[in-house]
């Protein structure tokens, strides 16, 4: 059997299989056609590790695996969302099912192709060829995106398109997505919907709702999200989006209800079991947190995709639940995530906040109070985040309820209220990371207050005519509660009264200063989100894929010293 093409004979391949005998012959396949580095897996898990630390040019998966509700397509979605496939790969999906519609939906969303087994020799030659042929094709505009030359990869893709050459439709949401990445949705909205136009898609329809959202049109994105899922009901990035929208909104409990529906239709995907364990976390189901948390812990603990605040908040309901084993479970694993990551400052305030509930559980009330005054002396840190923040919130709840009283409670829930609670969206979290002391939670919800009156109180400096004593207050204020909600509004209005400010520059540093210091702990958490963003296509530069590559290679040299020791 002659070759592909000239270069596959340096390709390498992984066929995921769970049929040993169709997996051998796949293998047979491959190799007759030239490819020599042929790995193979049996189930889409240890595909999914693989794929994490190595890079093939080449994936042939099967659709459905005996003894798992884990599918291909929730591991490619996986892989893509956590952006694990290069642009080189060419991956291609196998099924056994008479109708493959869910499959053929998957190949307008980022998959190369997808095959009827059992197939010939032949067939499964003329796919590949296919497939690679159109990343050939199509390598100049993935030279430039790998190059980080946005502009000039979408000017290629709007070329293609417009001229309806080979490839077009997949150019188009190529360049789609790099308008939204060059923040002109606008633009992206327009091509999204001529595209939608051209062929009824429903990754197109997902395209134009992202381009509403992006132009600041929340209501109108949901409903079209609404339409594309009541038209597309398996059509789970559809889901992803909503919830996005809902929990930037902070709608938790609607952003939750969206999640467990995603999660009905994909049930094995670990970042949509995250988002939903971890707001049903914040909402108060503790069984459904606990379950969903467990599960996605189980299927991805050393997945990439994987969150440690997973297993932050599974420990928090062990401990609820009283589940001792499970929380010293949480502690043990948590500290091999330390140790592959070089103490990890994130990770550590885990453990800690862990062994404190651990601690709390055994009754050592003096190594409890102890261990939250050590915490609490982070809280002023210019690394401590809103995650952190619930976390300590979540505990002191904890230490609360166990009637431990700590004098210095009620002003380091003030602290945090004063520092984060700017928004709804993080308002609504930390409350709900107190939600079992109702105390707490109101706490949380008058600093909301207070931010809000503090900035109206400073701009009535500015109204009156004096923008100066407007940012001087914003400046004091954002300084003593490290609110940067607070220092924002004094940028902005130094921006707007520069001429009329004296020593307007010197104001202009003090800001910066803090902004500098503190914006980036004051950023709503990610709630187990990773990779690209929901709905996306990932567009990943060389630089990105090298530091994932570095970062896979220092891992795994640190769990084979692990292993030595």
């Amino acid at each position: 059997m002659s070759q592909l093409d000239p270069g596959i004979a340096d390709c390498r391949a992984l066929v995921v299989d769970g049929n040993p005998t169709s997996r051998s012959t796949i293998v047979s396949q491959l190799r007759d056609y030239g490819v020599t580095q042929v790995a193979q897996a049996n189930r889409p898990t240890d595909a999914r590790r693989m794929l994490e630390f190595r890079e093939f040019d080449i994936v042939l998966c099967e659709q459905r695996f005996p003894d798992t509700t884990y599918s291909g397509q929730e591991l490619l979605d996986d892989l893509r969302r956590a952006q694990l496939l290069p642009f080189g790969t060419v991956f291609v999906m196998l099924t056994g099912e008479a109708s493959y519609a869910q499959v053929a939906e998957a190949a307008e969303s980022a998959l190369d192709s997808y095959m009827l087994k059992p197939h010939t020799a032949a067939a499964l030659g003329q796919r590949l060829k296919h497939a690679r042929h159109r990343k050939k094709v199509l390598s100049p505009i993935f030279e430039a995106i790998e190059a980080g030359e946005f502009e000039t990869a979408a000017q290629l893709c709007l070329a293609r398109y417009q001229a309806k050459q080979h490839y077009w439709l997949y150019a188009a949401r190529i360049g789609a997505e790099l308008l939204l990445r060059l923040e002109r949705p606008a633009e992206a909205q327009k091509l999204f919907k001529s595209i939608l136009d051209a062929q009824a898609l429903p990754w197109a329809k997902l395209g134009v709702a992202r381009a509403e959202l992006d132009s600041g049109q929340p209501n109108v994105a949901l409903s079209t999200l609404q339409s594309l899922a009541t038209e597309q009901p398996g059509f789970a990035d559809a889901y992803d989006v909503m919830g996005r929208i809902h929990v930037e909104q902070g709608h938790y409990e609607q952003a939750l209800a969206v999640y467990r529906q995603a999660c009905d239709i994909t049930p094995s995907s670990i970042a949509r079991l995250q988002k939903r364990g971890m707001l049903a976390f914040y909402m108060g189901h503790k069984e459904e947190a606990a379950k969903a948390l467990d599960r996605a812990t189980l299927l991805g603990l050393s997945s990439k995709m994987y969150d440690h605040q997973s297993l932050m908040l599974l420990t928090f309901t062990r401990y609820q639940m009283r589940d001792t084993q499970g929380v010293r479970r949480c502690i043990d694993q948590l500290q091999i995530a330390l140790e592959k990551r070089d103490h990890a400052p994130r990770l550590r305030r885990f453990k800690a906040v862990a062994q404190t509930l651990l601690n709390l559980m055994s009754k050592q009330v003096a190594a409890v109070v102890a261990d939250v005054k050590q915490h609490a002396a982070e809280l002023r840190e210019s690394d401590f985040d809103v995650e952190a923040a619930c976390n300590f919130v979540s505990l002191l709840t904890e230490v609360t309820l166990a009637e431990l009283s700590l004098d210095g409670a009620p002003g380091w829930m003030d602290t945090l209220a004063l520092r984060f609670c700017s928004t709804r969206t993080v308002t609504e979290l930390m409350a709900g990371a107190a939600q079992r002391h109702p105390p707490f939670a109101a706490q949380m919800q008058e600093g909301h207050r207070r931010i809000g009156e503090m900035a109206q109180q400073a701009m009535s400096h500015a109204i009156a005519g004096n923008p100066r004593a407007a940012v001087k207050a914003l400046i004091t204020h954002g300084g003593q509660t490290l609110n940067t909600k607070l220092m924002d509004i004094a940028r902005l209005t130094l921006q707007r009264h520069h001429e009329r400010i004296e020593h307007a520059s010197d104001l202009e540093d003090m800001v910066q200063t803090l902004l500098s210091r503190y914006a980036p702990s004051s950023a709503p958490p990610a709630l187990g989100s990773t990779g690209r963003s929901a709905g996306g296509l990932s567009l990943r530069t060389s630089a990105e894929m090298r530091a994932d590559a570095e970062a896979a290679k220092a891992a795994a040299e640190r769990q084979a010293a692990a292993e030595q020791d």
